[in-house]
């Protein structure tokens, strides 16, 4: 079972909550972690099991930095707004880093995560 960490910036919960919709078939198959907020929204809308942190802000980004580090974040789907300074940057740019560091993948915006859930859909047909 892959493990999807999911975090989106306040200005894109909205977005995040669209892009859960739209792959709810296979999000409900993953082990899903997520920082407070987002997690929260995404459990009350669609009644998944996600396993949240605290909020980024208060170091939700670096408990899900500490799992990548760990080797148990598979992929890492942030919604990043990058219009809007974040007074937690460095704790951003920390577990950025550390998916580059460990070779998790990162998708940053939608595209890209429909691009990486494509891919992960893909190689749980081929483990079956």
């Amino acid at each position: 079972m892959s493990t999807i960490a999911l975090i989106a910036h306040d200005k894109k919960k909205e977005e995040m909550l669209e892009f859960v919709e739209q792959h709810m078939d296979l999000l409900q198959t993953c082990h899903l972690i997520a920082t407070n907020t987002t997690g929260t929204k995404i459990k009350e809308k669609f009644g998944l099991d996600v396993e949240t942190m605290m909020s980024g802000p208060l170091g939700g980004d670096q408990q899900i930095g500490a799992k990548v580090a760990m080797g148990e974040v598979d992929y890492v789907i942030f919604l990043r707004d990058p219009l809007t300074s974040q007074p937690h940057e460095p704790d951003i740019n920390a577990l950025l880093r550390l998916c580059d560091v460990h070779n998790v993948p990162l998708a940053t915006n939608k595209k890209s995560g429909h691009i990486m859930l494509k891919f992960v859909s893909v190689a749980n047909t081929i483990q079956s």
